[in-house]
């Protein structure tokens, strides 16, 4: 369904929430030298909002993976860590050092103290919530004044998905919405923050994972696979915009 209001692409009988835990519990974890790529992007897009925070104390991230993102928030001075992350496959492959900041399950916001957090990030999870104006209403109440919401989200409007039609990777039975600038601004906007952006951002990654997920015949896929390999361009990087967005609000006050 599109909602005519706010330009958002969303399933209208999600699966419970119940169900939902279930299957992110149990859901493999991929890679993580894509979750290092994913983290350097992500660090580099939010730079200029992290510039206008008041603080740097303590830092929230919800849906992190491996907490790959949360060392590159240490190494930038923040010093109370929390990640949350459904995926006992994700925390299993982090780090010793980094799952004493990671606590296994879904997001509640009942497990935190209201405005204990200076920055709450939710990279590629939205889309995958029931909810996500809840996540981002919960977000703001469990903000120190001045602190910020960072999300990342693909942009269904966005070029290369608009090219791409229903073989963009966007279109995926994992996600239960799909956003646009106008619903990103519009979701924001109406939890309660302020100072509001939306901007584009690259995505830097191997070729060997852009030519996992283009939308090519698997024939086609393993030759030129086959090809990049003999050349040794593997792990060679590359920065492509494909219609990612980084969002960013802060609480009033």
């Amino acid at each position: 369904m599109q909602c005519p209001t706010c330009d958002l692409v969303y399933a209208d009988q999600p699966p419970t929430q119940a169900e939902l835990a279930r299957a992110y519990h149990r859901a493999d974890y991929d890679s993580s030298e894509e979750a290092d790529d994913a983290a350097s992007a992500y660090i580099q897009a939010i730079e200029p909002a992290l510039r206008k925070l008041p603080r740097r104390d303590s830092a929230l991230e919800i849906g992190t993976g491996t907490g790959v993102f949360l060392e590159r928030l240490s190494q930038m001075g923040f010093r109370t860590l929390v990640g949350v992350e459904p995926s006992a496959a994700a925390i299993l492959a982090a780090p010793h050092a980094r799952r004493a900041w990671i606590r296994e399950g879904i997001f509640d916001e009942k497990d935190f103290e209201p405005a204990s957090f200076d920055l709450i990030c939710c990279f590629m999870t939205l889309e995958h919530v029931r909810d996500p104006k809840i996540i981002a209403q919960a977000a703001l109440r469990l903000l120190r004044p001045g602190g910020a919401f960072m999300s990342v989200a693909h942009d269904y409007r966005g070029m290369v998905n608009r090219l791409l039609g229903k073989r963009s990777p966007v279109i995926d039975i994992e996600h239960m919405q799909l956003f646009s600038r106008r619903s990103l601004q519009y979701m924001f906007n109406a939890a309660g923050y302020s100072g509001i952006t939306v901007n584009a951002f690259v995505n830097t990654y191997s070729i060997r994972y852009w030519m996992r997920i283009a939308p090519l015949p698997n024939g086609l896929k393993r030759c030129l696979g086959g090809l990049i390999s003999v050349a040794g361009a593997n792990r060679l990087k590359l920065g492509i915009s494909v219609g990612n967005m980084v969002a960013a609000g802060y609480k009033p006050g």
